[in-house]
């Protein structure tokens, strides 16, 4: 499959409407991707990245049919990641010669991953590479989301080719932002920006900054996942400058893990008082357990505060948790609340490792959080309600 994006930019990728887990089984696609492929025709003929190594076959079989392979001049490798560099091996195989361009820590990255010395042109920002009445003008982006990543701008036809920065894990027939569901669209670019460029969003807020100080024209953005951004292309910049200003919505997540039930009704109990406190708050409610937790986090990211339970076991916590709150620390949200409640029967120290886990991974604990001695009776459930209540008024005053 290809398509015309404009005269000279043609869609060359793969639409993978299997996929359902990324980054190994980091990251869930519910909706699938693509792997986003440009060739740039003018005097010259440039490949901008390829597509994921099993799809190799495919994807140089379907360039074939585009453009005779000799005929192509370059290569611009914006990053190494395998789901774009993957088809590189086997294209490289029938033009040996090509010249690849990319940063420096693209160089290291490229020789790491596939130990070749293929014709390697190493960039700048503010370098470009003449195709004729178009220019391709680099811009380094190193850690959205790996230290060699970098966007290419082509001249003439304003496009931005900005590689996984305002793309988004979503399978179209329909590659185009105006021609898919608007809801769909913004829950996977929230998803991906929560996810995976939270712990850069110093680093976004800044490159964003740098490509508008070049004051270049921008009437499409090409990604390097999801669908192509032709109307208002711009939107998305502004959503990434929103999420990356330590983003939050009016908004209260509880998530937990329970053995035997307790720590759920203590979660339920919590939420009422929080609705009983602050009936404009939306709460939501996750099992770890039985929730995907890619979109938990995505919760958690537009979230203004958390609250995180387990139950004790072995004296420590429910493993779900326990990965959920690594997952967090990794992630380095910002300008959050936190505190963390549980059930137990003897030892009871879930609650303290909760609290000290959302302490180290940034999170302002309003409080030492509440445990539950096995089922809570009706008192317990009162008191988790009214704990409720207190950690929506601890949630005004702290910090203050």
């Amino acid at each position: 499959m290809h398509f015309k994006i404009t005269d000279a930019i043609t869609w060359v990728g793969k639409i993978d409407w299997e996929l359902r887990k990324f980054h190994g089984e980091e990251y869930s696609t519910h909706r699938g991707s693509t792997y986003n492929s440009y060739l740039v025709r003018d005097e010259k003929i440039a490949l901008i990245d390829t597509v994921w190594l099993k799809f190799s076959r495919e994807f140089v079989d379907n360039l074939k049919q585009v453009v005779p392979f000799e005929n192509i001049d370059y290569i611009i490798a914006n990053h190494a990641e395998p789901d774009h560099s993957g088809a590189l091996p086997e294209l490289m195989r029938a033009i040996p010669d090509t010249p690849v361009y990319c940063t420096a820590n693209g160089l290291k990255s490229f020789k790491g991953y596939y130990h070749k010395d293929w014709d390697f042109r190493v960039i700048k920002s503010g370098d470009t590479l003449d195709l004729g009445s178009r220019k391709l003008v680099f811009v380094e982006a190193p850690m959205l989301h790996w230290p060699d990543t970098m966007f290419c701008y082509l001249t003439q036809d304003n496009v931005l080719f900005s590689n996984d920065a305002f793309g988004q894990h979503l399978a179209s027939e329909y590659m185009f932002n105006d021609l898919v569901d608007q809801a769909e669209l913004y829950q996977e670019c929230i998803k991906y920006y929560a996810n995976i460029l939270t712990p850069f969003s110093a680093l976004v807020s800044k490159k964003i900054q740098d490509v508008l100080a070049l004051n270049l024209p921008v009437d499409m953005i090409c990604p390097s996942h999801g669908v192509i951004w032709r109307t208002d292309p711009l939107q998305i910049v502004k959503k990434y400058q929103q999420w990356a200003a330590d983003y939050q919505e009016n908004q209260i997540s509880i998530v937990y893990d329970s053995m035997w039930d307790s720590t759920r009704h203590m979660a339920e109990a919590i939420a009422r008082g929080i609705i009983d406190a602050d009936p404009s708050v939306a709460v939501k409610l996750y099992n770890i357990a039985r929730s995907d937790k890619n979109d938990v986090i995505t919760e958690i990211f537009k979230s203004k505060a958390v609250l995180v339970g387990s139950s004790t076991i072995n004296r420590g916590i429910l493993y779900e948790v326990g990965g959920l709150l690594e997952m967090i620390k990794g992630l380095g949200f910002k300008n959050k609340k936190a505190a963390g409640f549980g059930s137990y029967g003897w030892s009871g120290e879930s609650v303290k490792i909760i609290t000290e886990s959302l302490k180290a991974s940034g999170f302002e604990v309003v409080n030492d959080g509440i445990r539950e001695t096995w089922n809570p009776d009706q008192n317990g459930i009162d008191r988790c309600a009214a704990f409720g209540k207190a950690f929506v008024a601890a949630l005004s005053k702290k910090g203050d």
